[in-house]
């Protein structure tokens, strides 16, 4: 039976390629969900680990990610200053370039069926995560039947058409 649209569904996608200290990219990822639940989110599904390359330059580290379906009352700009508060905690330094390697990256890609675009960068849905192999394999595996609120398609067919990150893979 097909998953159906969950239209108030809130989705997170991880991202890190540098280890800060002796953690597993496991343990990283468990301590990062420890602390969204520890702030008052509601983690409600959980993808599997995914490697790929680093994009657009792939002899950086390579990356691992996974996506976190969310329950939560605080708004989209609101949530956004808690991730980046995280990242912050975990040593993420936000002055460096784009893409460029770095221990922790949190997205939101889709928040319930919120379309925006504002100034201080918050875009909903994430306007780049379509076009990605390792965000929407993820969120595919949590929510196959999640529709993109402005493409109109499911997580499932985004994925086999993501035009980066086609190297994605679970990792077990």
């Amino acid at each position: 039976m097909a998953e159906i649209d969950d239209p108030e569904a809130i989705f997170i996608a991880y991202g890190s390629n540098l280890l800060s200290g002796p953690e597993t990219a496991s343990q990283a990822f468990e301590r990062v969900v420890k602390d969204l639940r520890e702030s008052g989110l509601q983690v409600t599904k959980i993808s599997r680990l995914w490697s790929s390359m680093a994009w657009p330059n792939n002899q950086d580290p390579s990356y691992v990610n996974a996506v976190l379906q969310i329950k939560t009352t605080l708004q989209p700009d609101e949530l956004l200053h808690l991730l980046h508060n995280i990242e912050h905690d975990h040593g993420r330094v936000r002055d460096e370039k784009r893409n460029a390697p770095r221990v922790l990256d949190l997205d939101i890609v889709a928040y319930g069926r919120h379309v925006s675009v504002s100034e201080n960068g918050l875009n909903l849905p994430h306007p780049r995560a379509a076009d990605r192999a390792f965000v929407m394999g993820p969120l595919a595996e949590i929510s196959p039947g999640w529709v993109h609120p402005v493409l109109g398609r499911t997580a499932q067919d985004l994925f086999t058409t993501a035009t980066v990150g086609r190297d994605a893979y679970p990792l077990d």
